[in-house]
């Protein structure tokens, strides 16, 4: 009986965490739902890959978790761009985006073992920018892009291809973005 109760209690949690996450437009950090909940930060964990391996849209990002679900009534123009520079660089980078309507949706890198590795960012503004960078030097954590030299990819997302134009524009300008 305790077993089953102790199901029926994460099942519960489960769909409380799954509503919030859709509810709410702003990421939920682990420590928040931990506390809404009252379980620890790993049960949170658990719950999320479980939510996740029933194909959950849940993404986890520096700013926590959130339910990305495609809008496709108000389609936007994405695309995939490589850029390199150094560290340093990072935050002008994400400036230039985030300044010209873009979200950043993630950051991607080949690795020569284990292949593709993928960061969910989902940075849209200069406030999401200041708290991804802060959250970086807070957790001494390193940048993808320290593996492969500096060279990464992002996808991008914004309203129409000429916004998407115009952040590649900067980017080239700054001499980011590679092209052939």
């Amino acid at each position: 009986m305790k077993g089953e109760t102790t199901k029926l209690f994460g099942e519960k949690r489960r769909e409380m965490i799954l509503a919030w996450l859709k509810s709410e437009g702003e990421p939920i950090t682990g420590k928040e739902l931990s506390e809404r909940t009252h379980v620890s930060r790993q049960v949170i964990v658990q719950d999320i890959s479980l939510l996740k391996a029933t194909g959950e849209p849940i993404i986890a990002t520096a700013r926590g978790y959130v339910y990305f679900k495609e809008n496709h009534a108000n389609k936007k123009s994405t695309r995939v761009i490589v850029v390199s520079h150094s560290s340093e660089q990072t935050a002008d980078e994400l400036y230039r985006l985030v300044d010209h309507g873009v979200t950043v949706q993630n950051v991607m890198v080949e690795h020569p073992i284990y292949g593709d590795i993928t960061g969910s960012l989902m940075l849209k503004n200069r406030k999401e920018v200041d708290v991804f960078l802060a959250e970086l030097k807070k957790t001494g954590a390193s940048l993808l892009s320290k593996l492969t030299e500096g060279v990464h990819l992002h996808t991008i997302e914004a309203d129409s291809d000429e916004v998407l134009n115009e952040a590649c524009d900067a980017l080239r300008e700054a001499g980011y973005l590679l092209e052939d």
